[in-house]
């Protein structure tokens, strides 16, 4: 579960009125008269002091003030609602659980919200699956085009219930209640797809936690015990060793009866469960916290037990971490409860530190507003850590690459690692979570398609396409027949395609996260059917740069605007820009291929392969000034002959300054350092290595 800061103490002010009590003391009596003059009178008598005075009425207590707002760090949360009315929908509330917004997801059960910014909810209202919605936002509710699903006979799903996602592997593990097992599911995988992996358990489990460094699982299971297993992805999920932590009493005799939430703190090594007890009671709910939970087995007494009429504990279904604040979707009481300081205080009868209404809540995560995602191809002169280079690899015969993407050294010195796709595909690309996008075409049936590999650069060396972990968007309605060149936009969630086929020519547009037989959300068609090979989107100017195959480039402007505003057509570029020499466009054959913008320098580098069969006449442009550009553009770099090896260079990619180029008619990937400052001329390569027909070039930054 997702932690956040620890919230502050509940604060409860209070007013107290207070009287003053005035002591009211009688007159002194009067001295006697004074006798005639002559001999001295007597003094009279002294007079008696009057009774003292009643003191007041005490004053009444003042009325109590009103409890102050609990001190909880702004933010929002999800919860599931499973009830007759609200079920399949989820309710973004605020840190108190007072309602924003409400969103259909057509799931009922646990919920999760990554770090790439997805929803992703189980549910068994009707149909047992796993819905994802990517880029999740608070106010769109699930659509096809934007979003997946898992479900189906292959699935092996009977009644999932909690789910957590593995962020570094991407990979979504649930606790299927009927089905008494773990099912665990590529992050990618969509469909009627088979599970990576199935751990049978000892009981019915209900929810689950993953600790990714350490490989450690952790099952609340509904038998009241706690199953942990190490190992687990490294025994490629067939852990052999199962631990059964058992809350108990100091005797040793069983407390806990039917566990439910789990909330694990990896920092400290403390685990905090909800029990429910008996479903059809709902005042025996618990809450246990436990201590040093990773290498516990057996009894083991909690160091805190909260449970008692006050707790308003009935069934806690689950429950999440914030810091120390615990939030639990109690759902027999319909209410969402907080606890702060979960792991200090007594035991005991405890009330909670807020209680807000809530129908039938069956899971809570929480929303976490995501800093700025910016990918690879958006960065082309910062200095930046690389991990590598990815190449894709396409030769006109099958041979012993075909299908391949590899990784290379930055220097181009070593390869690092190797994917099979499985059929000849075109190229490749990634998003900021390091999940593959590959375009694919079949000349046969003239069907093109994207295969969506998840956590292709850095989980996958050595492994093929499998739908357990990967997805495709193909079919008649997707419009694809020759997709070639691609770029990603992770921030608004969709991938710009290339397709370069001769009857309807575009760049097309698709969320990667959806999946099969979809429609494109925009399709951007240049003039008088030109032919895009390859294309960049710029987030920082909402522009998209197209390299056409009759040697000019296609500039749609706020193309994402448009896109959100309801367009789903653009016709006609807003700019052409015609590279050119001395005022002259490049005579022909020019044949534009590869192409990246970079608003930072605002310069475009672009590749022309010439005659495609000719592998001495390619040529690499830079145009400065290109955010402004349009008709006739002298550029400011033109390397080309036989010292620079360019032939058909396919593709192109620029980072820290330096421009990476497949090469494919010559069979190799080409570095050319400090390209936008380079001269003219024919200028070798600072770095090269042979590599069979690559078709795309990416570079891979250091996460």
């Amino acid at each position: 579960m997702e932690l956040n800061k620890t919230s502050q103490q509940k604060l409860k002010l209070s007013l107290l009125a207070t009287a003053m009590v005035f002591a009211l003391s009688a007159c002194d009596g009067d001295d006697g008269s004074d006798g005639l003059n002559g001999a001295a009178g007597q003094d009279g008598a002294p007079g008696q002091d009057g009774a003292p005075g009643q003191d007041g009425a005490p004053g009444q207590d003042g009325a109590p003030g009103q409890d102050g707002a609990p001190g909880f760090a702004a933010g929002k949360f999800l919860v599931a609602n499973n009830g007759d009315a609200n079920r399949n929908t989820v309710t973004v509330v605020d840190q108190n659980a007072n309602p924003l917004s409400i969103v259909t997801t057509g799931a009922n059960e646990g919920i999760v919200f990554t770090e790439g910014g997805a929803l992703v909810q189980a549910g068994d209202s009707d149909l047992p699956l796993l819905r994802t919605l990517c880029n999740f936002d608070t106010q769109t509710n699930y659509m096809m085009s934007t979003g997946k699903e898992i479900t189906g006979t292959s699935t092996g799903l009977v009644n999932p219930k909690g789910i957590t996602f593995a962020e570094d592997a991407g990979l979504v593990m649930v606790a299927d209640f009927n089905g008494q097992k773990v099912s665990v599911f590529g992050g990618q995988a969509a469909g009627d797809a088979a599970p990576v992996a199935e751990i049978m358990v000892s009981a019915k489990p209900w929810d689950l936690a993953y600790d990714e460094q350490n490989d450690r699982l952790f099952v609340a299971l509904t038998d009241g015990t706690l199953a942990v297993y190490d190992n687990v992805a490294g025994s490629g999920f067939a852990p052999t060793v199962m631990r059964s932590v058992v809350p108990s009493d100091a005797d040793g005799n069983q407390i806990s009866i039917n566990l439910h939430g789990i909330a694990y703190e990896p920092m400290s090594n403390r685990m905090v469960l909800s029990d429910v007890g008996d479903a059809a009671v709902a005042d025996d709910g618990q809450i246990f916290v436990l201590d040093n939970v990773s290498s516990a087995d057996g009894a083991v007494v909690p160091t805190r037990v909260i449970g008692g009429a006050s707790t308003q504990l009935g069934n806690p279904v689950d429950i999440i971490l914030t810091g120390s604040d615990l939030r639990v979707a109690e759902k027999s009481n319909d209410a969402i409860l907080v606890f702060s300081n979960i792991f200090n205080g007594e035991s005991g009868d405890i009330e909670p530190t807020l209680s807000t209404p809530s129908i039938k809540p069956e899971s809570v995560a929480e929303f976490k507003e995501l800093e700025a995602m910016k990918d690879a191809s958006d960065n082309g002169i910062t200095t930046t850590p690389i991990m590598g280079l990815s190449v894709s690899s396409n030769p006109s015969s099958e041979s012993a690459t075909t299908g391949q993407v590899a990784q290379y050294s930055a220097v181009l010195s070593s390869e690092l690692s190797t994917f099979d796709a499985g059929i000849s595909i075109e190229s490749a690309a990634f998003t900021a979570s390091g999940d593959g996008v590959i375009t694919f075409d079949n000349v046969d049936t003239s069907t093109g398609g994207l295969l969506v590999i998840n956590r292709l650069k850095t989980m996958r060396d050595g492994m093929m396409y499998s739908d357990s972990y990967d997805h495709m968007i193909v079919g008649s309605e997707t419009g694809l027949v020759a997709p070639k060149g691609l770029d990603i936009s992770s921030q608004d969630g969709v991938v710009f395609v290339a397709d370069v086929n001769e009857a309807t020519p575009a760049v097309r547009v698709f969320s990667p996260c959806a999946s099969g037989n979809i429609a494109p959300l925009l399709t951007l068609e240049a003039a008088n059917g030109a032919r895009p090979w390859d294309v960049d989107y710029d987030p920082a100017t909402d522009s998209a740069y197209l390299a056409l195959t009759n040697g000019s480039v296609a500039v749609f402007e706020e193309v994402v605007r448009r896109m959100e505003s309801g367009e789903t057509v653009i016709t006609g570029e807003d700019r052409l820009i015609v590279p050119a020499s001395g005022g002259s466009a490049f005579s022909a054959p020019t044949n534009l291929h590869g192409i990246d913008y970079d608003s930072q320098s605002d310069s475009l580098v672009i590749s022309d392969v010439g005659s495609a069969a000719d592998a001495t006449d390619g040529k690499l442009y830079v145009i400065a000034g290109a955010g402004r550009a349009d008709g006739l553009t002298d550029v400011s770099v033109n390397i080309a002959g036989p010292n620079s090896m360019l032939g058909n260079p396919v593709d192109l990619m620029l980072s820290n300054g330096h421009v990476y180029v497949a090469e494919k008619s010559n069979g190799m990937i080409l570095r050319f350092d400090n390209i936008l400052n380079s001269a003219s001329g024919d200028i070798a390569p600072t770095f090269s290595m042979m590599y069979p027909a690559p078709e795309s070039v990416q570079v891979l930054p250091v996460q």
